[in-house]
């Protein structure tokens, strides 16, 4: 694992690349989840590397490795938002695509990492979207634990922390982690649109997601305890026309007792959930243009 520095539109940003042993089979860039550090995914990658991937984490702006240069690396009126995390993203896949320009370049979406790229201005270096445990994160598509609590979360505890702090102090409050305010208010004002990143971003979202035309393969967890199968179809029905699948994966099939949000990047399942990522970026390429969103139970 070799870790790197790459400049994206202002900002400094920490990546790890982990390289194959021989000739690379395909790029993967691991975009990650709403306040989770690329050292969570770090056993994940450098099992895809020793299988012929060459693999790419980040941290997105003001998270992470990729901290402001403040004393302490305080988040307090650091400038960030949704839209700059895309850009972040973008930088990165240009990055690792530079690098493997003639092998596809595949990018590996865990919930945020699989809304962002509908929203990418390079679309055209991607070669595919596997999305786990990712949907639509409007508060009425919430797994029902969450969608009885997501509503003080949003209307009282987010505001009133953010304006406290200057940003949102998540690792204090036990929630997400700390983030800038830019990120945390523009992502609440998304969970609060039915239509989520599609519905806040306006004609522009619109225009951006409809203009994806890699393939999406969306695995949803059955036992997850953020996202619901609503929303994962509402998520990938907004790379409207690309091709496109989503398949369920439940516990009983792996055996164990739960997966959850978080579960499938846990080294418990290298032997058992790992290989289905495998085969899910080599199928991507089969699904046919024009599919539409269907879901699948899936074995593994």
């Amino acid at each position: 694992m070799q870790k790197q520095s790459i400049h994206a539109h202002g900002a400094q940003l920490a990546l790890r690349v982990y390289e194959p042993a021989g000739a690379a089979r395909a790029s993967v860039v691991i975009g990650g989840a709403m306040g989770v550090r690329q050292d969570f995914y770090a056993p994940f990658a450098q099992w895809l590397a020793a299988r012929g991937f060459r693999v790419t984490s980040f941290d997105y702006r003001g998270s992470g490795d990729s901290l402001p240069d403040t004393p302490g690396g305080t988040l307090r009126g650091f400038k960030a938002d949704l839209h700059d995390w895309t850009r972040d993203y973008e930088a990165v896949i240009d990055a690792a695509w530079a690098v493997l320009p003639d092998q596809p370049l595949y990018l590996l979406g865990h919930s945020l990492g699989a809304q962002l790229p509908g929203l990418l201005r390079n679309q055209n270096k991607v070669d595919g979207l596997l999305s786990i445990a990712a949907g639509s994160g409007y508060w009425r598509d919430n797994a029902p634990r969450l969608r009885r609590t997501v509503p003080y979360f949003w209307h009282v505890l987010v505001p009133l922390a953010t304006w406290l702090c200057g940003y949102f102090p998540g690792r204090r409050l036990r929630k997400v982690g700390d983030l800038p305010a830019g990120v945390i208010l523009q992502w609440r004002k998304w969970c609060l649109d039915p239509l989520y990143s599609l519905g806040a971003g306006g004609e522009a979202a619109r225009r951006s997601y409809g203009a994806v035309r890699f393939p999406v393969l969306a695995l949803s967890i059955t036992d997850d305890e953020m996202m619901t199968l609503r929303g994962t179809n509402t998520l990938v029905g907004f790379y409207a026309n690309a091709p496109r699948r989503v398949e369920r994966i439940a516990p009983a099939e792996v055996p164990t007792r739960r997966i959850g949000h978080f579960g499938f990047f846990r080294e418990q399942f290298s032997q058992s959930l790992w290989p289905r990522a495998i085969a899910a970026l080599d199928s991507l390429h089969l699904l046919p243009a024009g599919a539409p969103a269907g879901v699948a139970q899936t074995t593994v």
